[in-house]
């Protein structure tokens, strides 16, 4: 008997993250009120084949139905990995049937690395943050965030692949200040944020449907496509 069929958030206490779009795996758990814990794996290519071993291991003590929703990673970021944790995320809230958010992983990294912004007239300044990432063949991913921890992330401009050439004019024309961030190869550690970006958007209402989860890959990993 479901005693409150319209909001599970009285008996499903906790948030969960899985983080695969790199060669580290990170995983975050949460129920917002103290209990919280967040561990990461450099797991490379041997990811597919220690991925639920360690879901399974990492979640308890809870179980699959204190969790009211799921976040993933959803890219850009390694083909395989990304793929990855999308499945699993989505078979996960289909069969829970829970929502799952689905997370940049330039945006993960934006909200665990908050502006220092500048005095000027006024008082402070907004400073965007524009965060760049290596791509396939040459290219990069390039986007642009502003950070307001008490409402989360705003796009300013949208994860993008581009050559060097395009993303150094983007910068170059951007009417604001912003500090660059270089995003590494290993980001399991903004699980974190992930989980918490997902939250904020949990509080205000939103309940994405499994289905609307869809991983950003920006390049296909064939040249030529």
């Amino acid at each position: 008997m479901n005693s409150n069929p319209q909001d599970g958030t009285s008996v499903k206490k906790y948030g969960l993250a899985l983080h695969t779009a790199s060669r580290e795996l990170g995983l975050a758990i949460s129920n917002f009120a103290g209990d919280s814990r967040c561990q990461t794996w450099n797991l490379d290519r041997d990811l597919a084949t220690h991925l639920h071993q360690y879901l399974i291991e990492f979640i308890g003590p809870q179980t699959w139905a204190d969790f009211a929703f799921i976040a993933v990673a959803k890219g850009p970021g390694g083909f395989t990995g990304t793929r990855m944790g999308m499945v699993t995320a989505r078979t996960l809230a289909q069969q829970l049937d829970i929502p799952v958010f689905a997370v940049s992983t330039l945006a993960a990294v934006a909200w665990a690395e908050p502006p220092q912004p500048p005095l000027g007239k006024g008082g402070l300044l907004r400073e965007d943050m524009a965060l760049q990432m290596p791509a396939q063949r040459g290219q990069l991913f390039g986007a642009v965030y502003s950070v307001n921890k008490d409402s989360g992330l705003t796009e300013l401009f949208p994860d993008t692949v581009m050559t060097a050439e395009s993303w150094q004019e983007k910068l170059e024309s951007w009417e604001n200040s912003y500090q660059l961030i270089e995003v590494g190869s290993e980001l399991g550690w903004s699980v974190s944020s992930v989980l918490e970006l997902a939250y904020l958007e949990w509080k205000q209402g939103s309940r994405p449907d499994w289905s609307d989860a869809l991983p950003f890959y920006g390049q296909h990993p064939v040249k030529g496509h």
